[in-house]
């Protein structure tokens, strides 16, 4: 195989890897949007909340860039998403207008938050 065919073949996969990533990330906003995550989150740091307000939760590239890393981070914001969060314990204190994340195991499922928090860890910005 040539060298022009190569890159021809390397290019080739580089976009259906791009066009699989593009995919998932359709279906996770998707997921999120339907389980109602977008009423407190947005997924760009800097989105302002309502009404020009601070955010009410945090956004997911600042949860992806606190948790990266981070051991055990994944289940722990699981169980976050599905149980809530502790006021007292808040680390987004004068960061956002939110003081607590509500329980959510009525809006999301336990599998699709697994699949959904796994997605926002791969959000910090690079």
């Amino acid at each position: 195989m040539n060298a022009l065919h190569k890159i021809a073949l390397l290019a080739g996969l580089g976009m259906t890897a791009t066009t699989a990533f593009a995919a998932v990330d359709d279906d996770m906003k998707a997921l999120a949007a339907k389980s109602g995550c977008m009423t407190c989150h947005s997924i760009e740091h800097g989105t302002p909340g309502p009404n020009g307000m601070a955010p009410i939760g945090p956004a997911w590239q600042d949860v992806a860039k606190m948790y990266k890393g981070k051991p055990g981070a994944d289940a722990f914001l699981t169980r976050v998403v599905l149980e809530g969060s502790n006021p007292y314990g808040s680390h987004w204190k004068d960061q956002v207008s939110g003081l607590v994340m509500p329980p959510n195991k009525v809006a999301i499922k336990e599998t699709d938050a697994k699949k959904l928090v796994k997605w926002i860890l791969t959000l910090a910005p690079k």
